[in-house]
């Protein structure tokens, strides 16, 4: 077995990242079915752990997970670009750790300290952070997540300065700094409502419908880039307009957050037409990939990594796009805001464009980072089924939700069907939440099945040269 078939040495600090994520990836499923349960039994896990500490517990992990997998992706794909080492490993590692201990202490302080004296105890009488949706972290927390992204920034912008400026490197680190620039605003807490709701779109929305998706390009560019062959300058073309499509589209269209928290009324005019616009650059991206891998030159080794690459595509227009576009106008978003249509939305799209690309990555690289061009054909193999495993699970859960959402509109919005109250509604939608949890013990188990590939050993599959591949020894 070939066990140095790194390009450089100072990739290898990608695993931990991988690692980790893989760990925090599977705590968020495991609070997500928690979560299920808590829909049909009230008072499953009460006391202990009460449904909005789940939640804000749930929330909470996919982002840090997602975060942990980017940072994982830039350190291994960013040496590589740029053709040289990395700036700074030590830094990387010891980024990692603080980033790591910070995430677990917080989760810990969620589940042990009511939220409320929490809050007392990390000052958020200094400066109020806290309370909000996705951005419950304490003041500390948010503090080292600062302090950690601007070390892994300055660590990546230092290896593309002295390196070799590629179109993939340069959009990856557009979308890294962004994410940064971004969260700063999670800062801003205002007591105006208006403006406390715009500033959080400006994070929550400006990350996952607009910097993120310049990550999600660059990810997926490299990654066809390495196992189709195509010429890079065909990519790099679609990556261009990809982004610029992401970024005119997904920046207006915040406007979708603003129809009713007070804000001027042209702004659901704004919001509908750019909104609708969003699924564009997704298909975009689905053209794209099916494009890439038909004008593939060579068949790569690792396939699994191709059919979640192509994987991405597929599902980040349905999730993001399709189902984005499915009440993103503001005559319907009217009656389905807040609604399990909201819930189906958020899901796929996550699922479909972020958790999808970090797996990408992970599939491709932590081969090469366990010494091998590529995982065994057994173990490609039961990739395969984890991939139609969560795949199909989500759309159940997807599918679900959506009917649940539907007939909440039907039954709890419209004053012609005699709006029934909240709860009313919820223990008519008994069925569709009980759909949902089979789709989430599904998805559990293709995740199971994901992770039981790194495990599995064999023949390796044929060999390939590493001119072909862009493997060669580590350098010192």
């Amino acid at each position: 077995m070939n066990t140095s078939v790194l390009k450089y040495r100072s990739q290898a600090v990608a695993k931990p990242y991988f690692i980790a994520a893989l760990g925090l990836f599977t705590a968020q499923i495991l609070f997500g079915l928690g979560l299920g349960l808590q829909y049909l039994v009230g008072d499953f896990l009460f006391p202990y752990i009460p449904f909005n500490v789940a939640r804000m517990v749930h929330t909470n992990l996919l982002i840090v997970w997602l975060l942990f997998g980017f940072m994982g992706s830039a350190y291994y794909l960013v040496p590589e670009e740029a053709e040289t080492e990395l700036h700074s490993p030590k830094l990387a590692l010891a980024l990692f750790w603080i980033f790591l201990v910070a995430g677990a202490l917080t989760i810990v302080g969620y589940l042990t300290v009511p939220y409320a004296r929490l809050a007392e105890l990390t000052g958020n009488d200094l400066l109020q952070t806290m309370g909000r949706e996705f951005l419950e972290q304490p003041l500390p927390t948010k503090l080292g997540i600062v302090v950690v992204a601007l070390g892994f920034l300055f660590n990546i912008s230092m290896t593309v300065l002295k390196g070799r400026k590629t179109s993939i490197s340069l959009v990856l680190l557009m979308g890294l700094w962004g994410l940064a620039l971004m969260f700063l605003f999670s800062f801003v807490n205002p007591h105006n409502l208006v403006r406390d709701k715009m500033y959080w779109w400006f994070v929550v929305h400006l990350w996952v419908e607009g910097v993120w998706e310049l990550i999600l390009g660059a990810l997926l560019a490299y990654v066809l880039i390495r196992t189709t062959g195509v010429d890079r300058e065909v990519i790099d073309k679609w990556l261009y307009v990809i982004i610029a499509f992401a970024l005119m589209t997904g920046i207006l269209g915040t406007g979708h957050h603003f129809y009713f928290i007070g804000l001027p009324g042209y702004w659901q005019w704004i919001g509908s037409i750019f909104s609708a616009l969003e699924p564009i650059p997704f298909f975009m991206m689905t053209v794209f990939a099916f494009n890439m891998v038909q004008r593939r030159r060579r068949e790569h080794p690792n396939q699994a990594a191709v059919l979640w690459a192509v994987g991405t595509s597929v599902m980040g227009f349905l999730g993001a796009g399709l189902w984005g576009f499915i009440h993103t106008l503001s005559p319907v978003n009217y009656y389905t805001h807040g609604t399990q249509v909201t819930a189906a939305h958020g899901h796929l799209a996550f699922y479909g464009a972020y958790v999808l690309v970090v797996i990408t990555m992970i599939s491709y690289a932590m081969p090469t980072l366990r010494g091998r061009l590529a995982a065994p054909r057994a173990a490609q193999t039961c990739e395969m089924w984890s991939f139609w495993l969560m795949t199909i699970s989500m759309g159940v859960m997807v599918l679900a939700l959506t009917g649940a959402g539907i007939l909440q509109v039907w039954l709890q919005r419209l004053p012609e069907s005699g709006a029934m109250g909240f709860m009313s509604t919820q223990d008519q939608l008994r069925v569709f939440y009980w759909i949902r949890l089979a789709g989430g013990v599904g998805f559990l188990g293709g995740l199971i099945t994901y992770l039981a590939s790194f495990f599995i050993t064999g023949d390796e599959c044929e060999p390939v040269n590493a001119g072909e591949t862009g493997a060669t020894p580590a350098r010192a």
